[in-house]
């Protein structure tokens, strides 16, 4: 598995890399550890994790301590004690006690702000102006003390994250649903100010949420009223495209995100040791070819933005029942 600089940390991190969002619910601690197994001997040498995904700190905590095998770890703050306050620096420095104790670590590689660009969320700021809040003075004491190495952002926003990025604060930034084969509005804004502050940069979501994890074609055709027109010839189009290439989606869309040098890896939300495995291998294939990267600008400036009404994970597997409503 070929490795990546991770912005100015010196790190070095694998182009694909284990995020622990998929072991929110119904995953035995036997499942991640097989997962963790598959990863570690494929080269995988980083893991995104959160207190908001469940039980996954505590099956990853588990995994790694029976593997017994190094990996640069990241969580994130939010969630302990509950109700959290994040502005009460006890409440942050209990969130990743917390964490340490679930990771069974000493230390943490990479602390990130959750979801820092919704309010709503978690109110992080004081300051929503100019983004200042305890949660950086609780950081910079944790960096001096040798809890943490590194810190970051895990948003999901397209332009709200890039000011936040742009206070020159942070270390890494983990974007998610917002660059992938269809969807890429991180290209205009979060990506840029990212590489100018010489950030270290993690795409999360590169399937969109299960809507690039497998064709849906007989929804395309026929299916799916709440997709929009242009939503659904631009599906038709990559369909077409896959076919002609002969590869499957999967392939197309993790090759797509590691074809950008200013990546430095992208998150695999595997559950199971063979769909971790497929991953690799189209991980493994390296870049895309200029001409195939030609072809998907063409089809993603079909729709470069959200339709109107585009419900945010598109529901193929799941009830409909109007804008907002998806279940």
């Amino acid at each position: 598995m070929n490795k990546r600089a991770l912005g100015n940390t010196g790190l070095k991190v694998s182009e694909l890399s284990l995020g622990g969002g998929q072991f929110y619910s119904g995953c035995t601690v036997e499942q991640v550890k097989e997962v963790v197994k598959a990863a570690f001997s494929a080269g995988i040498n980083y893991c995104d994790t959160a207190p908001g995904y469940g039980q996954s700190e505590k099956l990853l905590g588990q995994a790694f301590a029976d593997v017994g095998q190094p990996c640069i770890v990241s969580t994130k703050l939010g969630g302990y004690p509950e109700p959290f306050d994040p502005c009460d620096p006890q409440a942050l420095r209990a969130s990743v006690e917390h964490s340490l104790k679930l990771l069974r670590r000493d230390h943490i590689d990479i602390l990130m702000i959750h979801e820092p660009d919704r309010p709503g969320q978690f109110d992080w700021w004081t300051d929503w102006e100019n983004f200042t809040g305890p949660v950086l003075d609780i950081m910079d004491e944790l960096k001096t003390e040798g809890v943490i190495r590194f810190t970051g952002l895990g948003g999901t926003t397209a332009y709200e994250l890039a000011h936040i990025i742009n206070t020159g604060r942070f270390d890494i930034v983990l974007t998610a649903f917002n660059y992938s084969l269809l969807w890429r509005e991180a290209e205009i804004a979060v990506i840029p100010a990212a590489k100018a502050n010489n950030m270290g940069i993690i795409i999360g979501s590169p399937l969109q949420q299960g809507a690039l994890a497998r064709r849906f074609d007989e929804q395309i055709a026929h299916g799916a009223r709440w997709l929009s027109p242009p939503r659904r010839q631009q599906y038709k189009a990559l369909y077409a495209l896959l076919d002609e290439l002969g590869i499957s989606i999967i392939e197309l869309a993790m090759r797509f995100v590691i074809s950008n040098p200013d990546i430095s890896s992208v998150l695999t939300g595997a559950r199971t040791a063979a769909e971790l495995q497929e991953n690799v291998a189209a991980v493994q294939k390296g870049p895309l070819p200029p001409d195939i990267l030609q072809r998907l600008d063409e089809i993603y400036a079909m729709v470069p933005f959200r339709p109107f009404e585009e419900p945010f994970g598109l529901p193929f597997m799941r009830e409909y029942k109007g804008p907002g409503r998806a279940r």
